[in-house]
């Protein structure tokens, strides 16, 4: 059952773990990806050409240890990479949902995620993490159930979008509506889709995960495979080269309809909005400790956007620390490898594994939002 009053029936996910599950089912961690993100976080199933998107971080040995972990990444609800999305088919018509499919919220992507667990024989996490959008359900949950979470891990993420960040997302959104292709969103058995406006908004997103200073590092004013510019309308510049790139195999892995209604909930979320009493004692409720990062780059999600979070956090006692964390890569930084961004992290968990796992008690556990 949605939010907004709407059943959905049947839901499939897809997802992936890694490492073993322990007896007392203690040691489970969560991980909540990114708005074009999918389940397959890590290894690579046997194709070196397919790793997964946070390999770098997940692993034996890595900061999100599968020696000490059990790890958890699915897809989230009204994605297009096997959960069920608008290009589902709908068991009441026999034809894909399209735009037909219901509205929900980042409150419905936890649901999902709760259900995910409990299907796991989980009742309660070491861990949820999540960089971006993965942040925002991952602050909702622990607003929502802290009973489900001793910690939580939040990456370049925020509790509300910013008016820029929903004109962003606004323009994106209107690239693929305008699409001759789109066809009220039933594209799917037209033998046509919206790829000119899908990869215009990958295009136009991707220009937000990158720093001013990434861009010069990896571009500069670079004439693409020539000494000299061709002129005209072509592509000259190597940057004009990579955005066109992403946004043609961004095709291969993503869906129209997922994008509209992915971005159209995060531009809703605002979980300390509404009445501040209510709020307050909610979070009186909020044990998890949470770590909170960002990265002096990230233009898409600044640290304001962090430090917004850990005010109500840290006012009302929950167990908060919060670092922003040196990079020259922008939004994009919590994809890479970033020695101090992964010693951190590594850090926190190791803490964690102490407490919820080993049943450490940290005498300590008091806020802090240095």
């Amino acid at each position: 059952m949605l939010e907004s009053g709407a059943l959905l029936a049947p839901v499939e996910v897809a997802y992936e773990t890694y490492g073993t599950l322990n007896a007392a089912a203690s040691n489970a961690v969560y991980i909540c990806h990114a708005l074009t993100g999918d389940a397959h976080a890590a290894g690579d199933h046997g194709d070196r050409d397919r790793v997964g998107w946070w390999d770098n971080i997940i692993g034996p040995g890595r900061p999100v240890d599968t020696d000490r972990f059990f790890v958890i990444c699915s897809n989230l609800l009204g994605g297009c990479q096997g959960t069920t999305g608008p290009g589902s088919v709908d068991p009441a018509t026999g034809r894909p949902y399209g735009l037909r499919f219901p509205s929900f919220t980042v409150g419905d992507l936890v649901s999902v995620h709760r259900a995910m667990i409990r299907h796991l024989g989980i009742t309660r996490l070491a861990a949820a993490i999540g960089g971006s959008v993965g942040g925002m359900q991952v602050l909702q949950w622990a607003l929502d159930h802290p009973e489900d979470l001793h910690a939580a891990l939040l990456v370049c993420s925020t509790s509300k979008l910013s008016p820029q960040n929903i004109a962003f997302s606004a323009v994106a959104r209107e690239a693929i509506l305008h699409d001759p292709a789109f066809n009220d969103g039933d594209y799917y058995d037209t033998g046509t889709k919206p790829d000119t406006g899908l990869a215009l908004a990958r295009m136009i997103a991707h220009i937000t995960y990158l720093s001013e200073e990434s861009m010069r590092q990896k571009f500069g004013r670079r004439i693409q495979g020539a000494d000299v510019p061709r002129g005209g309308f072509g592509v000259d510049f190597e940057v004009e080269s990579y955005l066109q790139h992403q946004g043609a195999s961004f095709l291969k892995r993503f869906d129209a309809n997922s994008y509209l209604y992915l971005t159209r909930v995060m531009d809703y979320f605002d979980p300390f909005g509404g009445d501040p009493v209510d709020l307050a004692e909610r979070l009186k409720r909020v044990a998890t400790r949470f770590l909170v990062l960002s990265f002096d780059s990230d233009w898409r999600f600044d640290t304001a956007h962090s430090s917004e979070m850990v005010r109500p956090l840290a006012a009302h006692r929950v167990p908060v620390t919060f670092e922003e964390i040196s990079s020259p890569w922008g939004h994009d930084s919590f994809l890479l490898v970033i020695p101090e961004y992964h010693r951190t992290v590594g850090s926190f968990l190791r803490r964690v594994h102490r407490e919820a796992v080993e049943g450490v008690v940290d005498p300590n556990g008091t806020a802090d939002a240095s």
